[in-house]
This record gives C-alpha cells, sequence and structure tokens, in this order.
C-alpha cells in the first residue's frame, strides 16, 4: 500500500484521536490536517512496513503539546466544548451490552486528559503499551499504570452512574 492510500485509511483514527487531545472538533481537524501535513513532508522519513498510525499518533502528540505550549506563552485559553468521541466497534464489544454508548462519552470527558489519552491509544485504537509509550514520550510502566487508573475510574464512574439510573451496570 502506498503512503498516500495508507494515510488516507488513517483518517476516522486519527479524528477520533485528536477528537479525546482537543475536546473540540474544529480544533482535532486543525489538528489531523497539520499532522498530515507535517507527515506528507516527512514521508520520506516512514519506513513501508512499520505501523503508520503509531508514527502519525507521535506527530499529533507533539503537534498538541507545541500547540498547548504556545497557548500557555501567549496566554491563549481554549474554551470547554463537548466532546463528542465515537468509540470503535472494538470498543463497543468491551463494553457492557446494555450501556449507553453516550454515557461513556459522557464520563470519558470527564477524566482527565492523561486517562482519556491512554485509553484512546490503547483500547480503542489499539496500539500495544510500547508503541503508546513511543507516542507520549514516556516509560511503558508509565502507560501500564495510567491505563489501569483510567480503566479502574472509568468503570467506577460507570457503576455509580448505573446505580443513579436504576439500571446494573456488570
Amino acid at each position: 500500500m502506498d503512503f498516500k492510500t495508507e494515510l488516507t485509511a488513517l483518517l476516522p483514527r486519527l479524528r477520533r484521536f485528536a477528537l479525546v487531545r482537543t475536546g473540540s472538533l474544529d480544533a482535532a481537524d486543525d489538528l489531523v490536517q497539520a499532522a498530515c501535513e507535517r507527515a506528507w513532508v516527512a514521508r520520506d522519513t516512514w519506513k513501508p512496513g512499520t505501523r503508520m498510525d503509531s508514527w502519525m499518533f507521535t506527530i499529533m502528540q507533539n503537534l498538541h503539546i507545541d500547540e498547548i505550549r504556545t497557548a500557555a506563552t501567549h496566554g491563549i485559553r481554549e474554551s470547554a466544548e463537548t466532546l463528542e468521541v465515537v468509540p470503535d466497534q472494538r470498543w463497543s464489544q468491551g463494553m457492557e451490552a446494555g450501556l449507553a454508548l453516550e454515557q461513556v462519552a459522557r464520563i470519558m470527558k470527564q477524566l482527565p486528559e492523561s486517562m482519556r489519552v491512554v485509553l484512546a491509544l490503547v483500547p480503542i485504537e489499539g496500539l500495544t503499551y510500547q508503541e503508546a509509550a513511543d507516542v507520549l514520550g514516556v516509560p511503558v510502566g508509565t502507560v501500564m499504570s495510567r491505563l489501569a487508573r483510567a480503566r479502574s475510574e472509568l468503570m467506577r464512574r460507570l457503576q455509580a452512574g448505573a446505580g443513579e439510573a436504576g439500571w446494573v451496570a456488570t
């Protein structure tokens, strides 16, 4: 598969990851566009046969960190916008049958960013712990720890929400 075809096939996943990172549809689209532009310019550095998704997530992660630093330096604060996470089929299959996806999205957006990001990279996007660690620039143990805490907190909040709604989360 050539570079352009493989990159195009990744666009839905890149957008989903960008939504988790930015919390805004507009900002997510801007991040995806910037990452694709950067990847296109650096396409000769990508090695065919390696995972393009990990390479692209790393580019997006670095771009987002650069944007945050720039905003902090210039005193720009992003407004809180609705995060519309659209989990993919693998994520949906992992959730209890009766659990509404809107509930998961609502609870996920309440989690700290470090938890949302590892949930997006490992269970949703299917990266290995090592690949997620490379994308985030942290040790594998940190990814494992964040993911365990994120899963635990997500389940705790889902179960609490289930009790309030009068249905049972298993």
